[in-house]
């Protein structure tokens, strides 16, 4: 074969090729991907919302391909996060990464709802707090598409550490507990006496397991119960109410045809209703199975409680009010009954 010849059947081969892929790539372009990604397992509330997302769109109709991507397929929950900012992964599930905005780490702040009932109307779809979000998000490029409920974050020990602190700060004082890398996490556990060690989550375990932190903050019930073979004491100071933001890429959801991006977000706003729906009766059977993989569960007394809160509204609120002003301050003491 000479060389005229050998480049005329791999041009022609490319033509055919090109041909027979045409139908194909014409599919592909009436159908919108989708990608949604978190870094969360099967067993967190994150991919019960994600699944029940895929069926609601389905149901509506919705000309859109998800590629679902969980459990850390794709990265970190804060460098996911800034993937969905950029465009690259329009949707994901994903905690306040404060060094995008400090002013993320207001879905950090302590206690301003008690109880479930008061989560929902704090949180819950059409809640209060959706709007602040959506002012934040906004400047990043993100949308929210719901306010996804984890439960109450407490304190938990490490195995082979014998302290159950629940008087602070006095018992905080000689533990390292390990919290988030944000501002108000560090703040919150200095004042509640402890020495927090800033780690990400994933060296948590480890840190855990090898002795290097005493304790761990920002636990709801479901980590505990994945860690629960290096956990000896789950003490409930429910400090904060752990939510996550579910976002869309705004330009993305912007640039979808009309009729898909109504049904998306009908299919998002039904999600929400459902996750609400389930998220308490979740919360609470992860408890109980905490309780009977034998972490020994502790309740702060009413004096104990009300001096943690009594503490942290003194020294962390006026320290969030730095970052996200008196006006959002002025609304969340509003919100949670503080004078």
């Amino acid at each position: 074969m000479t060389t005229k010849t050998f480049l005329k059947s791999i041009l022609s081969t490319c033509v055919l090729s090109a041909a027979l892929a045409l139908p194909v790539a014409q599919h592909a372009q009436a159908e919108e991907e989708l990608m949604l990604g978190h870094a969360y397992p099967s067993d967190h509330i994150f991919h019960m919302t994600s699944t029940t997302f895929m069926d609601e769109l389905k149901k509506k109709g919705a000309d859109i391909s998800v590629n679902y991507q969980p459990g850390g397929a794709l990265g970190d929950w804060a460098s996911i996060f800034e993937q969905s900012m950029e465009g690259v992964v329009p949707m994901t599930m994903s905690f306040g990464a404060s060094e995008y905005d400090p002013r993320l780490d207001l879905s950090w702040l302590s206690y301003v709802v008690d109880d479930w009932k008061e989560a929902r109307e704090v949180y819950g779809p059409n809640g209060k707090m959706t709007e602040i979000y959506n002012e934040i998000l906004g400047d990043l490029d993100l949308e929210v598409l719901g306010i996804i409920p984890t439960g109450f974050g407490s304190i938990a020990t490490r195995k082979g550490v014998e302290d159950v602190p629940t008087n602070f700060p006095a018992d905080g004082k000689g533990i390292k507990i390990r919290v988030p890398p944000i501002p108000i996490g560090i703040e919150r556990f200095k004042s509640f006496g402890f020495t927090p060690v800033p780690l990400p989550f994933s060296e948590l375990y480890t840190a855990l397991q090898l002795g290097t932190i005493d304790a761990r903050a920002t636990a709801p019930s479901v980590e505990i119960w994945q860690m629960r073979d290096v956990i000896e004491s789950y003490i409930l100071t429910k400090d904060y109410f752990e939510h996550a933001f579910w976002v869309v890429n705004k330009s993305w959801l912007e640039d979808l045809p009309t009729d898909d991006r109504k049904k998306l977000l009908a299919a998002a706003d039904t999600t929400m209703a459902k996750v609400w729906d389930e998220a308490q009766s979740i919360d609470e059977g992860f408890l109980k199975k905490v309780r009977e993989a034998g972490v020994k569960v502790v309740e702060l007394s009413p004096e104990d409680m009300a001096k943690a809160k009594k503490t942290l509204y003194a020294e962390e609120w006026p320290f969030m009010e730095k970052t996200v002003g008196p006006e959002i301050m002025g609304m969340m003491r509003k919100i949670a009954g503080i004078n």
